[in-house]
């Protein structure tokens, strides 16, 4: 693997993550939204991520410094997907959402779950930019090699 490749992989991951905690925060700030413009409660959304297909640029780049296979893609975002599960159903009969029995349909947003996703990414997050320290630091090692 190049240094190109790592840190590219790298900062693919970032973007990813960065992505997934923004989501994650959004589920959170909506845990008790129970009208949406679509229409009843806020529904809880995940980021679903696959492993990216080298792009023009990849192949011509390893082309460039002699390599027969482009480099790798990294991972991409291939979808943010709404959780189809039902909420708890609440009594409450003086919401302004609540049916005829007085129950409420809450969001099917779990603070906890949503909780330790947000830890999940933010662990990867950091694991990405440790990646792409250590690859810098193995450039500027390279090229001080280089000079000497």
């Amino acid at each position: 693997m190049s240094f190109f490749n790592s840190m590219h992989v790298a900062a693919t991951g970032l973007t990813a993550q960065r992505l997934r905690m923004d989501i994650i925060s959004e589920n959170i700030a909506n845990a008790n939204t129970t009208r949406t413009g679509e229409g009843g409660p806020f529904r809880r959304r995940t980021v679903i991520m696959q492993s990216a297909q080298p792009t023009q640029f990849s192949s011509e780049l390893a082309e460039a410094f002699g390599r027969s296979t482009p480099l790798s893609g990294g991972v991409r975002i291939s979808q943010i997907a709404t959780d189809p599960t039902q909420g708890p159903m609440v009594y409450d009969p003086a919401h302004p959402d609540a049916n005829s029995d007085g129950y409420v349909q809450m969001p099917n947003v779990n603070i906890v779950m949503e909780m330790v996703n947000m830890i999940s990414a933010s662990r990867s997050y950091e694991a990405n930019i440790t990646a792409m320290n250590v690859t810098r630091g193995m450039i500027a090692r390279t090229m001080e090699i280089g000079r000497g």
